[in-house]
């Protein structure tokens, strides 16, 4: 019968692979959308800037003018001492929070919400911004990271600038044990193993072979316990070329 896979006991929330409620639980959602901020201007003052754990990029702890204290996605470039402003009036600044319809074509902007009020959704990895391509009416055209063009409302409200954690890949970890407290430091498990090289009765890949001996590709309906590989694919492998098809057909 074997047991059951990584994946499965991951999904049971055990504690060998449940992520503590204490490491990057901090709220990034914006202000509430207020009278102040939709007429206004709301200031506020970066008073350090944070590491989370559960995050690559930094935070900055801010407070505002009514002396309320929150987080938001620090960009590239700034600096404790410095102010942001939140709302509608707002000056176009490192960070600030604005609506859309108030920042020009051809901006970097992060931490945009998708809805407006939710709170920001798009674009919150390390070094990525998007950019405002066109506006018509009460629509605003991004072009997100991915090059792909999403079509939003103009209310929705967004950071200026570029998320700060850019490049941090560049540097190698050299050896595997800066690789071990990187993973440690989020509690995720590692290292993991494929299949193939774990035993036959663990993994539906495993066996003494170094490759899988069989098609990987399996059914969508196939049960939990063997549900890995190419699900329902339609093919894989390497695409053949249309004239090496036709030359093979005709011999």
């Amino acid at each position: 019968m074997g047991k059951r896979l990584k994946q499965q006991r991951r999904g049971s929330g055990s504690p060998t692979y449940r992520f503590p409620s204490t490491i990057g639980r901090v709220n990034l959602t914006y202000r509430n959308y207020d009278d102040v901020e939709k007429t206004g201007v709301l200031r506020a003052k970066v008073l350090e800037l944070v590491d989370d754990a559960g995050r690559d990029s930094l935070l900055m702890r801010v407070k505002y003018d009514n002396n309320e204290e929150g987080y938001l996605l620090a960009p590239e470039g700034i600096m404790v001492g410095s102010y942001v402003e939140v709302g509608a009036q707002a000056k176009l600044t490192l960070g600030s929070v604005l609506p859309l319809y108030r920042i020009p074509d051809g901006a970097y902007i992060y931490n945009i919400e998708r809805n407006p009020g939710d709170g920001g959704k798009l674009v919150k990895a390390p070094g990525s911004y998007a950019n405002i391509v066109a506006k018509e009416g009460e629509f605003v055209y991004i072009k997100l990271p991915s090059r792909e063009t999403m079509i939003i409302s103009n209310e929705c409200r967004a950071q200026l600038g570029v998320i700060s954690g850019g490049g941090r890949l560049e540097k190698p970890l050299m050896k595997a044990g800066n690789q071990s407290y990187k993973k440690l430091a989020r509690h995720r498990y590692w290292p993991t193993n494929r299949g193939v090289h774990q035993s036959a009765y663990t993994h539906p890949h495993g066996g003494k072979q170094h490759h899988v001996g069989k098609s990987t590709v399996v059914a969508r309906s196939t049960p939990p316990g063997g549900k890995v590989g190419h699900i329902a694919a339609r093919s894989t492998g390497r695409k053949k070329s249309k004239k090496a098809t036709e030359a093979g057909g005709e011999s």
